[in-house]
């Protein structure tokens, strides 16, 4: 008898994981556009408030691109972000295109990410992680020369003058043009020190920073402007907001650099979102934070490289935000990826609103049902496939953070 349940139970799992592999087969997607940049295609690149007044920005990070089973699924995701919200510019902030064997394969990739907003005339800030150039096919001034191909693309080589490649500002102007209301600073993070550990923003960028920042002050009759930050890696001053447990609890994490202590959120802090990894500054600190505290400018900082973190956390009058990896990695707990949206009001430039969409949001019977009638097979099994294992995961998290809150009386997780 035992044994007879033992080959069911077997025969049972077996059928399970078949069904649930089957999800992932599906065929090629058409849509890729893999032609170099269109010179014909002039985006304007001013930034400005729209006629009402109201700027969107999309978020996307990490969306590690790479010929391989996860491409197609990918780059669908970020052209159904773009149709969903359409935003008045995209920022890209690093781990864009795990850089391949050889240069042509690195822009071939490159070209099936630019064509989605160039098609769609939506600017797009492009700055990098860690992995842009891990392989060396390619180099940082290369990849950016070469993103700055397509017309779509308001990202600034800084040349030689700072470290890294991809420091710049992008000043965001009145709905009538006439004024700069706004600014989007755009750091290289770096990628690693010399010991291997992650990289930070170095003393020549923060002192770019502040002398940019006096300057637009000035060009404001002295007032300053209001601003976002995008880099990939997080500051360190994000380990001073959470609260420092001696030992492992449930939704605590190892610090990076410490693994003797466990970093969670301080339930006496107002808290956003969910944190399900450990964050990964850089190991060295020269201040970026600390200065931006100094000019008072900066709203929020928005980093990508912690994948599945998609939190928020205020510190001395600035927002500490991660988002969540753009990407699809096969399996079901890719489906806790997705995007993040930034709105600001030019009536008060003061605050900003953002939310986080998750793929396993994103899909349910009603959109599945919906693809399957349009004819297309790759939509229609990519939208089954993520409403399947999206319904898996949400569900999966949700017992085990209630079962997590009922016996610890600590909430672990956040409205976003």
């Amino acid at each position: 008898m035992k044994k007879r349940i033992i080959i069911i139970s077997l025969a049972l799992v077996i059928v399970m994981a078949l069904g649930y592999l089957s999800l992932s087969i599906r065929p090629e997607y058409s849509g890729v556009n893999y032609n170099p940049a269109k010179s014909q295609n002039e985006t304007d690149k001013t930034i400005k408030f729209d006629a009402k007044g109201k700027l969107k920005i999309l978020h996307i990070t990490d969306t590690h691109l790479e010929l391989n089973h996860n491409f197609d699924p990918t780059i669908w995701l970020v052209e159904r972000a773009c149709d969903t919200e359409k935003p008045d510019i995209v920022m890209i902030t690093g781990d864009n295109v795990v850089n391949c064997d050889d240069a042509e394969e690195t822009k071939k990739v490159i070209n099936a990410l630019m064509n989605i907003f160039d098609e769609r005339n939506i600017p797009v800030a492009v700055t990098f992680g860690n992995h842009d150039s891990e392989q060396g096919a390619m180099s940082r001034e290369e990849l950016m020369a070469y993103y700055n191909t397509f017309s779509c693309s308001v990202s600034v080589d800084d040349g030689e003058a700072l470290s890294g490649c991809g420091t710049y500002n992008i000043p965001v102007y009145s709905s009538n043009g006439e004024k700069v209301k706004f600014n989007l600073w755009v750091f290289d993070s770096g990628d690693y020190d010399e010991e291997g550990r992650y990289s930070c923003v170095k003393p020549d960028q923060i002192e770019w920073y502040k002398q940019t920042s006096d300057k637009l002050k000035a060009e404001n009759n002295g007032e300053v402007v209001n601003s976002l930050v995008f880099q990939h890696i997080i500051v360190g001053e994000i380990y001073d907001v959470l609260q420092k447990s001696d030992s492992w609890k449930p939704y605590a994490f190892k610090h990076l650099y410490n693994k003797e202590e466990y970093y969670m959120f301080d339930p006496d802090r107002v808290n956003y979102g969910t944190i399900r990894e450990y964050p990964c500054p850089g190991y060295e600190n020269y201040g970026q934070f600390e200065a931006m505290v100094e000019k008072g400018d900066v709203l929020a900082m928005f980093t990508g490289h912690d994948h599945t973190n998609a939190f928020a956390v205020e510190h001395k009058g600035i927002d500490i935000v991660n988002s969540l990896s753009t990407r699809y990695i096969g399996l079901c707990h890719s489906t806790q990826c997705g995007y993040r949206v930034i709105e600001i009001d030019e009536n008060d430039t003061s605050t900003y609103k953002t939310r986080v969409a998750r793929i396993y949001d994103m899909f349910d019977s009603e959109v599945v049902k919906e693809e399957k009638q349009n004819g297309d097979k790759f939509t229609y099994k990519v939208a089954r496939e993520f409403a399947v294992k999206g319904k898996i995961q949400k569900t999966a998290s949700n017992i085990y953070r209630k079962v997590v809150e009922t016996f610890t009386g600590r909430q672990v997780t956040y409205p976003d």
